[in-house]
């Protein structure tokens, strides 16, 4: 234990090690993408600070305090490694015009290591206007070293504007970029959060199903019991005695895993999603499907209105479904329309494809279970359960399905009560 603990730990400090050192090295590089606000060539505004900063956000050091040491001497040896490649000039002299570089970034990482940055990440606002402070403490200690300290140069207002202005502007670049990336994320997540979720939504509602079925067969077996022991049959009543009792059990075994997959389901259509967002993810899932399957599929797309819903679970899994259904069906090229339309008190969900169609004797029987026209590389037909969750969420949500085929498509209508999916507002 203690050897796979140290293992463990030393695994860690090379890793932060690593990111320590290409966090120092990219920021001198980046450094010398500068501008010269003043004279001479030693004080300037680069990007250093800037990809320092961001740096920071994205991956935090294990001490930010020794990040902004290593980075500071990273960026001195840097410039003073160009000067002598450029403009030979004493290493004291080199030495002494870039070390107060060294103190920003050192000031800089002192400061965030003092207010505790990560309790910030989620107030851009606020960790806007503590980064700007700390720049402009940074820039202001170097400014005065190297102009007052070392050119017995006095600081006149405009500098003190410039240094000022330029920390609110690169802060908040930062941070507003730092917050797209975050966003971005998130959006991945919770998209893949909805995929999953809308699964077990499905699978919740097959399992509801069976359970019914349990419960017929339970009640079933038990009365099977009491006429055969009303008849006298002993051995075969006992036998179905222990069929009922092995039944229940099935079942009590059915009810913990669906109130699992209840709740779970439940906790996710707490978020905040728009109709926008689902359909959104419902294209962006299926655009890759249809990728995956060799196909070139264009997608195309209109809403009328757009509202913010906590039922993205169950729409996700039926828009989800519909779709795929649709990919599957469509030739190598075709086009697949979503459209969603509000229509009086409803909200109309249309899929139409360009696949080859259903057969007329099918279109009555698609949505029972076990209908299915797909067979996988060894004859082996699917479970044919998808159209049939279908009708069923749309059932859960008081609403109406209909389809409609022709030789050359197919389309889906799918009709909810506005009402039903639109979050409402407390």
């Amino acid at each position: 234990m203690d050897t796979a603990k140290r293992f463990s730990t030393k695994s860690f400090n090379q890793s932060d090690w690593g990111i320590l050192f290409l966090t120092a090295l990219l920021t001198a590089i980046a450094s010398e993408i500068k501008v010269i606000p003043f004279n001479g060539e030693d004080f300037r505004f680069g990007l250093g600070s800037i990809t320092f900063f961001l740096l920071t956000l994205i991956r935090p050091p294990a001490s930010l305090i020794r990040a902004g040491v290593i980075t500071g001497v990273a960026v001195v040896c840097f410039r003073i490694f160009g000067d002598m490649l450029i403009d030979p000039v004493p290493f004291w002299t080199s030495l002494k015009n870039h070390f107060p570089a060294f103190l920003f970034y050192f000031l800089f990482a002192l400061g965030f290591s003092i207010i505790k940055i990560e309790k910030y990440k989620t107030s851009p606002l606020l960790l806007g206007a503590l980064a700007a402070g700390l720049e402009f403490i940074g820039n202001g200690v170097e400014h005065l070293m190297r102009y007052w300290l070392l050119n017995h140069e006095n600081l006149g207002f405009h500098e003190w504007a410039l240094l000022s202005g330029v920390a609110l502007f690169r802060s908040y670049f930062v941070v507003g970029l730092y917050s797209s990336i975050t966003v971005s994320e998130q959006k991945k997540r919770m998209q893949e959060m909805l995929e999953v979720g809308s699964e077990l939504y499905a699978e919740t509602l097959y399992l509801q199903k069976s359970m019914d079925h349990i419960e017929q067969i339970t009640a079933s077996s038990h009365d099977l019991y009491r006429k055969l022991k009303k008849s006298n049959l002993q051995e075969l009543s006992v036998q179905a005695l222990l069929i009922a009792q092995e039944i229940h059990e099935v079942k009590k075994d059915s009810q913990r895993i669906l109130s699992g997959l209840s709740k779970i389901s439940h906790q996710k259509r707490n978020d905040v999603v728009f109709l926008s967002d689902v359909l959104g993810f419902v294209l962006t899932a299926n655009e890759k499907y249809s990728e995956l399957l060799g196909k070139k599929i264009i997608f195309n797309q209109s809403m009328s209105n757009d509202f913010e819903t906590d039922q993205q679970i169950p729409l996700l899994a039926l828009l989800n479904n519909l779709t795929a259904n649709a990919v599957e069906e469509t030739l190598e090229n075709g086009t697949i329309d979503i459209d969603i339309i509000e229509e009086f008190e409803h909200i109309c969900f249309i899929i139409k494809d360009s696949g080859k169609g259903i057969s007329e004797e099918d279109l009555s029987i698609i949505f029972e279970p076990g209908y299915t026209t797909k067979f996988n590389d060894h004859g082996v037909a699917a479970t044919g359960i998808g159209l049939s969750h279908v009708r069923d969420i749309v059932n859960s949500l008081e609403g109406q399905i209909h389809v409609e085929s022709k030789a050359k498509g197919t389309i889906f209508t799918v009709q909810i009560p506005t009402r039903t999916i639109r979050k409402r507002v407390e």
